[in-house]
Protein backbone atom coordinates (compact mmCIF):
# COMPACT_ATOMS: atom_id res chain seq x y z
CA UNK A 1 0.00 0.00 0.00
CA UNK A 2 1.61 3.19 -0.77
CA UNK A 3 2.96 5.56 1.62
CA UNK A 4 2.02 8.97 0.99
CA UNK A 5 3.09 12.65 2.10
CA UNK A 6 2.07 16.18 1.37
CA UNK A 7 4.41 19.06 0.94
CA UNK A 8 1.92 21.24 2.90
CA UNK A 9 3.17 25.28 2.15
CA UNK A 10 0.04 26.25 4.73
CA UNK A 11 -1.93 28.05 1.84
CA UNK A 12 -5.33 27.27 0.85
CA UNK A 13 -4.26 24.91 -1.81
CA UNK A 14 -2.22 22.61 -0.11
CA UNK A 15 -4.53 22.74 3.32
CA UNK A 16 -7.30 21.10 1.00
CA UNK A 17 -5.17 18.66 -0.74
CA UNK A 18 -4.65 17.40 3.01
CA UNK A 19 -7.94 17.50 4.53
CA UNK A 20 -8.98 15.63 0.83
CA UNK A 21 -5.96 12.96 0.82
CA UNK A 22 -5.11 12.80 4.08
CA UNK A 23 -1.54 12.01 3.60
CA UNK A 24 0.40 9.83 6.61
CA UNK A 25 2.64 13.09 7.00
CA UNK A 26 3.12 16.64 5.95
CA UNK A 27 6.29 18.41 5.44
CA UNK A 28 6.36 22.38 5.62
CA UNK A 29 10.09 23.56 4.79
CA UNK A 30 11.39 26.95 5.55
CA UNK A 31 14.08 28.01 2.81
CA UNK A 32 14.20 31.19 3.41
CA UNK A 33 10.79 33.07 2.54
CA UNK A 34 9.66 35.83 3.96
CA UNK A 35 6.16 34.15 4.99
CA UNK A 36 8.10 31.50 6.43
CA UNK A 37 7.22 31.68 10.37
CA UNK A 38 3.34 32.09 9.15
CA UNK A 39 2.91 29.03 6.61
CA UNK A 40 4.90 26.72 9.68
CA UNK A 41 2.32 28.16 11.94
CA UNK A 42 -0.31 27.38 9.46
CA UNK A 43 0.79 23.92 8.26
CA UNK A 44 0.95 22.78 12.08
CA UNK A 45 -2.26 23.92 13.10
CA UNK A 46 -4.27 22.34 10.22
CA UNK A 47 -2.26 18.83 10.88
CA UNK A 48 -2.85 19.34 14.20
CA UNK A 49 -6.79 19.63 13.39
CA UNK A 50 -6.62 16.30 10.75
CA UNK A 51 -4.26 13.88 12.69
CA UNK A 52 -1.58 14.34 10.07
CA UNK A 53 2.02 14.17 11.42
CA UNK A 54 3.65 17.31 10.78
CA UNK A 55 7.33 17.76 10.18
CA UNK A 56 9.62 20.89 9.18
CA UNK A 57 12.32 21.48 7.20
CA UNK A 58 14.38 24.30 7.73
CA UNK A 59 17.42 25.22 4.60
CA UNK A 60 17.88 28.88 4.42
CA UNK A 61 18.27 29.26 0.48
CA UNK A 62 17.17 33.28 0.72
CA UNK A 63 20.73 34.11 -0.80
CA UNK A 64 19.48 32.60 -3.95
CA UNK A 65 15.66 34.01 -3.71
CA UNK A 66 14.38 36.62 -5.84
CA UNK A 67 11.29 38.41 -6.04
CA UNK A 68 8.56 38.85 -3.63
CA UNK A 69 9.29 35.83 -1.23
CA UNK A 70 12.43 36.97 -0.86
CA UNK A 71 11.96 40.31 -0.18
CA UNK A 72 13.84 41.84 -3.71
CA UNK A 73 13.94 42.55 -7.09
CA UNK A 74 12.45 40.01 -9.37
CA UNK A 75 14.76 38.50 -12.12
CA UNK A 76 14.20 39.18 -15.90
CA UNK A 77 12.90 35.99 -16.61
CA UNK A 78 10.51 36.21 -13.79
CA UNK A 79 7.14 35.57 -15.22
CA UNK A 80 5.22 36.63 -12.05
CA UNK A 81 6.65 38.96 -9.31
CA UNK A 82 6.67 35.52 -7.15
CA UNK A 83 8.67 33.87 -8.94
CA UNK A 84 11.76 32.13 -7.21
CA UNK A 85 14.59 30.62 -8.91
CA UNK A 86 13.68 26.85 -9.00
CA UNK A 87 11.81 26.99 -6.12
CA UNK A 88 9.65 23.83 -6.52
CA UNK A 89 12.76 21.61 -7.34
CA UNK A 90 14.14 22.63 -4.13
CA UNK A 91 11.10 22.31 -2.06
CA UNK A 92 9.95 18.75 -3.73
CA UNK A 93 13.69 17.47 -2.93
CA UNK A 94 14.21 19.06 0.69
CA UNK A 95 10.57 16.95 1.46
CA UNK A 96 10.91 14.01 -0.19
CA UNK A 97 14.52 13.63 1.52
CA UNK A 98 12.52 14.10 4.58
CA UNK A 99 10.15 11.81 4.56
CA UNK A 100 11.84 8.83 2.69
CA UNK A 101 13.39 6.87 5.96
CA UNK A 102 9.86 6.94 6.66
CA UNK A 103 9.09 4.11 3.94
CA UNK A 104 6.94 7.09 1.44
CA UNK A 105 6.62 6.47 -2.03
CA UNK A 106 4.34 9.30 -3.31
CA UNK A 107 4.74 13.09 -2.49
CA UNK A 108 1.59 14.97 -2.87
CA UNK A 109 1.66 18.59 -4.37
CA UNK A 110 -1.06 21.09 -3.52
CA UNK A 111 -0.74 22.34 -7.40
CA UNK A 112 -3.72 24.32 -8.74
CA UNK A 113 -4.56 24.75 -12.75
CA UNK A 114 -3.74 28.24 -12.21
CA UNK A 115 -0.02 27.69 -11.36
CA UNK A 116 0.61 27.01 -15.13
CA UNK A 117 1.80 30.91 -15.11
CA UNK A 118 5.21 29.45 -13.63
CA UNK A 119 6.38 26.57 -16.10
CA UNK A 120 7.42 24.24 -12.82
CA UNK A 121 3.49 24.58 -12.27
CA UNK A 122 2.34 22.68 -15.66
CA UNK A 123 1.31 19.08 -15.89
CA UNK A 124 4.83 18.20 -17.91
CA UNK A 125 6.81 19.99 -15.23
CA UNK A 126 5.02 17.79 -12.49
CA UNK A 127 5.73 14.50 -14.50
CA UNK A 128 9.07 15.11 -16.07
CA UNK A 129 10.04 15.62 -11.90
CA UNK A 130 8.02 12.23 -10.77
CA UNK A 131 9.99 10.72 -13.49
CA UNK A 132 13.40 12.06 -12.49
CA UNK A 133 12.23 11.46 -8.31
CA UNK A 134 11.99 7.36 -9.63
CA UNK A 135 15.08 7.49 -11.34
CA UNK A 136 17.03 7.48 -7.87
CA UNK A 137 17.07 5.59 -4.48
CA UNK A 138 13.73 4.90 -3.42
CA UNK A 139 11.53 5.12 -6.60
CA UNK A 140 9.36 8.54 -5.22
CA UNK A 141 6.42 9.40 -7.46
CA UNK A 142 5.42 13.34 -7.34
CA UNK A 143 1.21 13.50 -7.91
CA UNK A 144 -0.70 17.08 -8.08
CA UNK A 145 -4.23 15.65 -7.76
CA UNK A 146 -5.82 18.93 -8.18
CA UNK A 147 -3.68 20.24 -11.33
CA UNK A 148 -6.52 20.32 -13.46
CA UNK A 149 -8.70 22.42 -11.05
CA UNK A 150 -8.98 25.74 -9.90
CA UNK A 151 -8.10 26.89 -6.36
CA UNK A 152 -12.26 27.07 -5.51
CA UNK A 153 -12.74 23.80 -7.53
CA UNK A 154 -10.12 22.01 -5.34
CA UNK A 155 -11.73 23.56 -2.02
CA UNK A 156 -15.52 22.33 -3.41
CA UNK A 157 -13.92 18.55 -4.19
CA UNK A 158 -11.85 17.99 -1.23
CA UNK A 159 -14.76 19.53 1.52
CA UNK A 160 -12.56 20.80 3.49
CA UNK A 161 -13.94 22.73 6.32
CA UNK A 162 -14.08 26.20 6.45
CA UNK A 163 -12.90 26.74 9.82
CA UNK A 164 -10.17 24.56 8.47
CA UNK A 165 -9.34 26.56 6.02
CA UNK A 166 -9.53 29.67 8.01
CA UNK A 167 -6.07 28.67 9.09
CA UNK A 168 -4.73 29.08 5.28
CA UNK A 169 -1.44 31.81 4.69
CA UNK A 170 -1.47 32.74 1.36
CA UNK A 171 0.85 36.34 1.35
CA UNK A 172 3.87 35.94 -0.25
CA UNK A 173 5.52 38.94 1.83
CA UNK A 174 4.62 38.90 5.53
CA UNK A 175 3.55 36.51 8.67
CA UNK A 176 0.10 38.34 8.47
CA UNK A 177 -1.73 39.51 4.99
CA UNK A 178 -0.65 42.13 3.16
CA UNK A 179 -4.03 42.53 1.32
CA UNK A 180 -2.06 43.27 -2.00
CA UNK A 181 0.30 40.67 -3.18
CA UNK A 182 -0.62 37.72 -5.76
CA UNK A 183 -0.70 35.34 -2.83
CA UNK A 184 -3.31 37.19 -0.86
CA UNK A 185 -5.64 38.28 -3.64
CA UNK A 186 -5.87 35.05 -5.22
CA UNK A 187 -6.99 34.04 -1.59
CA UNK A 188 -9.57 36.53 -1.19
CA UNK A 189 -10.78 36.39 -5.43
CA UNK A 190 -11.24 32.46 -4.44
CA UNK A 191 -12.82 33.19 -1.50
CA UNK A 192 -15.91 35.36 -2.64
CA UNK A 193 -15.89 32.17 -5.69
CA UNK A 194 -17.37 30.06 -3.22
CA UNK A 195 -19.61 32.34 -1.68
CA UNK A 196 -17.57 33.29 1.38
CA UNK A 197 -17.11 37.20 2.29
CA UNK A 198 -16.77 40.00 0.86
CA UNK A 199 -13.71 40.95 2.37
Amino acid sequence: MAETALLLSGGMDSIAVAFWKRPRVAVTVDYGQKPARAEIQASAEVCRALGIEHETVRADCSAIGSGDLAGSPALSVAPVPEWWPYRNQLLVSFAAARVLPRGVDTLLLGTVATDRQHADGSPEFVAALSRLMALQEGGMRVEAPAIDMTAAELVRTSRVPMEVLAWAHSCHVADLACGRCRGCSKHFATMMELGVGPY
